[in-house]
């Protein structure tokens, strides 16, 4: 197995299997929804939602996962406020992904700080989309409107998306795929964050799972490479 690389990827090649992946999500699930439709359009090959798990009982992904056609899509809540702190609710996140024994984690509008032990026990198997082109507006305190009201604030003229795998640092981990999105002369917080959803988020984490399950992205130095 190459050193960095995804588990179904042997020396170079691509395993034939499906790629299993959960999905951690904390609100509407905008981009849960653009993989049940890649997967049922066919543009996102050889891969499975086992597990949708949210933070927030009342997040609207954990309708979209029981509504999906699919089969097999588990919706779970694990919510910090049943459990008397934080070192608690990271053990009983952790044995929710590790129950359903995933390929990949996919970090889908998750608004939790990941816990190490989960991070260390996925190395390079856990994705995240964040609303701008990273280095710029990320880190901690940059989720959701506030990434856009930044950008707008700062006057930029040009944002977007990035998927990147996950480490220990916040929004550091290598960079997997970028997509910009122009600002426009009037936009708010709310009409530039629906823009860079339907024009990156929704575009670049399907892609970036199906070239995963195909096996041509590796992790190598701190940096990910796709192959064609």
């Amino acid at each position: 197995m190459i050193k960095g690389s995804l588990p179904y990827i042997v020396h170079g090649k691509a395993i034939e299997k499906m790629l299993k992946i959960v999905v951690c999500v904390s609100g509407g699930g905008t981009n849960l929804q653009a993989i049940i439709d890649g997967i049922a359009r066919g543009t996102i090959g050889n891969v499975q939602i086992i597990r949708v798990i949210s933070n927030n009982k009342k997040a609207y992904a954990l309708e979209r996962a029981k509504k999906a056609e699919q089969a097999g899509i588990e919706g779970v809540c694990v919510s910090p406020r049943d459990y008397a702190d934080r070192e608690q609710f990271n053990r009983a996140l952790l044995q929710k992904v590790e129950e359903a024994a995933p390929d990949l984690v996919v970090l889908a509008g998750f608004l939790v700080v990941i816990p190490p032990e989960l991070i260390r026990r996925y190395e390079n198997r856990i994705v995240n989309i964040h609303p701008s082109l990273i280095p710029a507006f990320c880190g901690t305190g940059y989720y959701g409107l506030k990434v856009h009201e930044a950008a707008l604030a700062r006057g930029v003229k040009v944002t977007g998306a990035t998927v990147h795998f996950v480490d220990e640092g916040t929004d550091t981990g290598p960079i997997l795929m970028q997509k910009a999105v122009a600002v426009r002369d009037g936009d708010t917080p709310e009409s530039l964050q629906r823009r860079v959803m339907e024009e990156a988020e929704w575009v670049i984490l399907p892609k970036c799972l199906d070239l995963i399950a195909a096996g041509k992205v590796t992790v190598a130095d701190g940096q990910a490479h796709i192959t064609e």
